[in-house]
């Protein structure tokens, strides 16, 4: 198979979480376990630092890497999703895993992931972590996918175990309470590994501290502990959290096998999009109209981007918006201003909500607003009826901002 026929073997020949929802999910760690033997246990074979919450965890993911890249160090970096390339998933010094190794994976191993119907994260966390001892990284930022506890990632190793914050996001798996879904966060604090909270919310702090403590794991609050930041490149007033989330594991690196200088820092935190290709975050596409995208999809997320987007000056706000058929449309709905025109457009994933139901609903709570036939439509849709003093939003999903990039 060449490259294309590999990726959409993986996308399509087994069901996966990002497409198709609950039924690719995987509550267990079995299969993870068998196939790090089959390839040898990589996951023991390179340092990394193991980054897990609900919001803000690829931003952090990805300033780290920029960080420890301009302190000399061969750094891999997984994350997920992707926005238009798989290869976004696996990366060394910003450089995505060419498509020979990708190809070659698979080629290699595929009879095992069929004799074993292994799931499509299952088989990236493999190669990625494959890569990364092939490679010789130095150390690797690893992204939990979903939850923590029960996540493909969590058979890692760490130096540093990192929870950016806790909000209400994939309730079907993790469980309805901020307390519930915390304590499933909470499964990657590892015995004796420091484990850094991005965020102090006084209702689940317990449930960190009681699980550090059965670990001896050393806790840190990054809030509490950082109160001096340094400029960085990417915008958005909420990164600021995610800013002192990094300088406090930075902060643990240096004390131990690590030697991360100040100069290092400051320009690895102004080179985060160069070094690493992070995209999406409050990322400005165009100007008159200024059109603005972002991945925020939960109700946290989608909280602080629209404080932001309301703070910026514009004649009109116009809202391309699409979503996942498994979101509470009623429960992020305050979130969203009702002055704006909005263009209501389906993701091109069978997750995708039907633009008519999305509209449905926020039409009968008092929003107004028209049903495209995709994103692209409505964004295009959006930029004819913009004046050059208006702002374009485009968001409400990953998938959605995917399209559009």
């Amino acid at each position: 198979m060449n490259y294309l026929e590999t990726t959409n073997w993986l996308f399509s020949r087994l069901p996966f979480y990002q497409n198709v929802g609950k039924s690719a999910y995987k509550a267990d760690l079995s299969q993870t376990l068998k196939l790090a033997k089959y390839l040898s246990h990589p996951e023991n074979k390179f340092k990394s630092v193991h980054v897990g919450g609900t919001n803000g965890k690829g931003s952090t993911a990805h300033m780290l890497a920029s960080v420890l890249q301009e302190a000399g160090y061969k750094v891999g970096l997984y994350t997920s999703p992707h926005l238009k390339d798989y290869r976004e998933r696996i990366r060394i010094n910003g450089v995505m895993i060419n498509k020979k190794s990708v190809v070659d994976f698979v080629a290699k191993n595929k009879s095992f992931f069929e004799d074993n119907s292994l799931s499509f994260f299952e088989m990236s966390v493999g190669m990625a972590f494959d890569f990364f001892v092939q490679e010789q990284v130095d150390i690797a930022v690893v992204e939990v996918g979903l939850g923590g506890r029960l996540d493909s990632t969590n058979i890692l190793s760490p130096e540093v175990s990192v929870i950016t914050n806790i909000g209400l996001d994939h309730t079907q798996f993790l469980g309805t309470t901020l307390e519930s879904i915390a304590g499933e966060k909470a499964g990657i604090i590892k015995s004796n590994t420091p484990i850094v909270i991005g965020e102090t919310q006084l209702e689940i702090e317990n449930v960190f501290i009681e699980k550090a403590s059965k670990e001896q794991a050393p806790l840190y609050f990054a809030d509490q502990l950082i109160k001096e930041i340094y400029p960085f490149s990417l915008k958005g007033e909420y990164q600021i959290k995610n800013i002192r989330t990094v300088l406090q594991i930075i902060d643990i690196l240096n004390n131990g096998k690590f030697v991360i200088s100040k100069e290092a820092v400051q320009l690895g935190l102004l080179k985060i999009k160069e070094n690493t290709g992070l995209r999406g975050r409050w990322e400005v596409l165009g100007s008159s109209p200024k059109i603005i995208c972002d991945t925020a999809h939960n109700k946290n997320g989608l909280c602080l981007v629209f404080k932001q987007l309301l703070n910026e000056k514009f004649q009109d706000l116009h809202i391309v918006l699409g979503m996942v058929n498994d979101k509470d449309i009623g429960s992020l709905i305050e979130f969203f201003p009702k002055g704006a025109k909005y263009y209501f457009c389906k993701p091109n994933i069978p997750r995708g909500l039907e633009a008519t139901q999305l509209a449905e609903v926020f039409i009968e709570n008092g929003f107004s607003g028209c049903v495209y036939l995709s994103v692209n439509e409505a964004l295009i849709a959006a930029k004819q009826s913009a004046s050059q003093d208006d702002v374009i939003y485009v968001g409400g999903s990953t998938f959605v901002v995917a399209e559009i990039i």
